[in-house]
């Protein structure tokens, strides 16, 4: 062979040839992409919107040298593909989208890898409108009928559902889906919801009422003459929750007790059937927390009836004097005399107290499921015939109803900051006309959790 005795240098020229070729494309396998969701919701003006991890991988290739972008955008006004931003190096990246409008769009994602290939995945987008305080603002998703919530430290807080039987844990200081979630229908026995309105913890153990009222077609619906308790173990993002017990009968014990006093408050009637809860006269219960330094009566805080039942009355609470014991046991429940506040006309939308016993007041109208009427946040102590003081009116205008109190701060701390979650169920979020609960995707469901600084 002509080459058989070729020089060092010209071998070592070959060699170099060799090692500097282009690698052949079929050495690399088709790229392959996927999102930890599908659907993404974020919020115009939003601040820390949730984002979706997008897991990319190439074979013979490193993650490191696949690069990851938006390509195209079926809506550019509501996020084009400037407005996608992919973050990390590894094989799992982080997907952010800063929304300008309201509506839907959808993106294409490309992963490019080496040989000249690529792949792409439609992430499906969902923006909400602007809203006051944006910095202040956090997104919930996974339900967007937000509806009872306690803290369980750690930053993290277990939210309740009105549309379902599903408490969910949720970081509260960021956007994010539920990071567990628990389902107690059937040890409940029920396969309709409960319609969680009210929660309070005490120790290791968190009640929960339902709203005890008919259904808004003015129907009885068993599941919702429901009170029951879950143990918490754990703390913060490792919280856990396990099934208590449960008592179905505390709207007839209300009724009879009622009924036993001269029909005070009209719960025979707002019970009847054909009855609406959200009247002025009707029976909807939606605050739950004992009273101070008790561990064994508690208050049934009602968004209906007020007494008297007329514009301007006064909102009602109902202490059941052996709530432990109703849970605990079974027992029949037994009350004592009714609590009247006067909240500007207003009723419990929701009520909580710190481990300091003062309590917060979360008042809106008996009526309204969003913010077209007024909230306000009282202060008050526990102590009937005590007046409450109001600390704060609650903006509106914004989607969603305001519905729950996380948790209580020092009321007599300059600045104090209490942090709110929205029942947004009846809210057309995305301007299509669904309200919220009828969202096909749960992705897109979500209630939106604010901060506020008290007067």
């Amino acid at each position: 062979m002509k080459n058989k005795h070729l020089g060092t240098a010209a071998l070592a020229a070959l060699l170099l040839a060799g090692l500097n070729a282009p690698a052949q494309a079929a050495s690399y396998g088709t790229p392959t992409i996927s999102f930890s969701a599908a659907y993404l919701s974020g919020a115009v003006g939003g601040v820390d919107d949730q984002t979706v991890d997008v897991t990319v991988g190439q074979s013979g290739a490193d993650a490191s040298a696949l690069t990851v972008s938006a390509t195209a955008s079926t809506k550019s006004s509501v996020a084009g593909t400037g407005d996608v931003s992919v973050t990390g190096t590894g094989a799992v990246r982080r997907l952010a989208v800063t929304a300008h409008a309201r509506g839907y769009t959808n993106l294409t994602v490309k992963v490019s890898g080496l040989g000249g290939k690529s792949a792409v995945k439609t992430l499906s987008y969902a923006a909400s409108a602007a809203v006051q305080n944006p910095a202040d603002a956090r997104y919930f998703s996974g339900a967007s009928d937000s509806s009872a919530a306690v803290d369980v430290g750690g930053g993290f807080t277990v939210v309740a559902d009105d549309e379902n039987n599903v408490l969910r844990l949720y970081d509260r200081a960021h956007s994010a889906a539920p990071v567990r979630t628990w389902d107690f229908s059937s040890q409940l026995g029920v396969s309709k919801e409960v319609d969680i309105e009210g929660a309070t913890r005490i120790g290791n153990t968190i009640y929960w009422t339902g709203s005890l009222g008919n259904n808004k077609s003015g129907e009885y619906k068993a599941p919702r003459n429901t009170v029951f308790t879950t143990t918490v173990s754990g703390a913060g993002s490792a919280t856990q929750l396990a099934y208590g017990r449960s008592y179905k009968s505390l709207r007839d014990d209300l009724v009879a007790w009622d009924t036993a006093n001269g029909n005070r408050y009209g719960f025979a009637a707002g019970t009847a059937a054909g009855q609406v809860p959200k009247q002025i006269d009707g029976f909807n219960v939606e605050g739950l927390e004992f009273a101070p330094g008790s561990t064994t009566t508690a208050y049934l805080g009602f968004r209906a009836p007020l007494a008297p039942a007329v514009p301007g009355g006064k909102a009602l609470l109902v202490p059941v004097t052996n709530f432990d014991k109703v849970l605990s046991s079974g027992s029949k429940a037994v009350f004592g005399a009714g609590v009247e506040l006067d909240l500007g006309g207003l009723a419990v939308r929701d009520l909580r107290k710190n481990d300091a016993g003062q309590y917060l007041i979360l008042a809106g109208s008996w009526a309204a499921d969003d913010n077209s009427d007024p909230y306000a946040l009282y202060q008050w102590d526990g102590v009937p015939g005590h007046a409450p003081v109001k600390r704060a009116d609650l903006p509106t205008g914004d989607p969603g109803g305001w519905e729950a109190i996380v948790a209580v701060p020092d009321l007599n701390a300059p600045g104090a900051r209490v942090q709110l979650v929205t029942d947004s169920g009846s809210a057309d979020l995305y301007g299509d006309g669904t309200e919220a609960k009828d969202l096909t995707h749960p992705e897109w469901k979500k209630a939106r959790a604010a901060w506020f600084t008290l007067g």
